[in-house]
């Protein structure tokens, strides 16, 4: 008689497939531009047709009856895939605070990060990658319904929008940190 502990461990084979979803792989371009993350599934499978090459290796090993393959770390398509001109990063508070490293953009400070207008929405600022920047709580209420130049408070950083690679960075470089030469940031 079979217990269920013992029916429960037969029943690892199809999770362990399954964990090939798990590990994320950085695709790239053609031009060497990251395009997006996907899964190690996906990745082995554009490396088994030729539709891409692998670039870096990770630790991740695929074990089948007849092949043993490491799962690819970053992969390069071999052929040129246009992309659409739409911004792929959302706006968002969590980006721009990614964008700008998590430190205030005035004086540098990681603590009590709030987000500060550039030009003040009640002066016509606009609320977009360009006029938006993470700002400490001093630094933004010293600024108050002035512009930087006003207030004699130079920005560290012009702000715009964040390309993929940078966003990406962000998000995904603390899984992988062979992926940081690729991305850019």
């Amino acid at each position: 008689m079979t217990s269920r502990k013992d029916v429960q461990e037969d029943t690892r084979i199809p999770r362990i497939a399954a964990d090939l979803n798990a590990p994320r792989v950085l695709v790239l371009n053609a031009s060497y531009e990251p395009l997006h993350v996907t899964s190690a599934k996906r990745a082995i499978t554009l490396v088994q047709y030729g539709v891409a090459e692998i670039l870096e290796d990770s630790a991740d090993v695929v074990r089948s009856p007849s092949t043993v393959m490491t799962v690819p770390s970053v992969i390069r398509l071999r052929r040129y895939v246009r992309r659409p001109r739409v911004h792929p990063v959302p706006f968002n508070r969590r980006n721009v605070l990614r964008r700008d490293t998590f430190a205030c953009q005035y004086c540098g400070s990681p603590e009590e990060l709030t987000l500060d207008h550039v030009l003040p929405r009640s002066r016509g600022g606009r609320h977009t990658w360009e006029n938006v920047t993470t700002a400490c709580r001093a630094c933004n209420q010293r600024k108050g319904n002035r512009t930087p130049e006003e207030a004699a408070m130079p920005l560290r950083t012009r702000p715009r929008a964040p390309t993929f690679g940078v966003y990406a960075h962000g998000q995904f470089a603390h899984w992988q940190p062979q992926w940081t030469r690729y991305l850019g940031g």
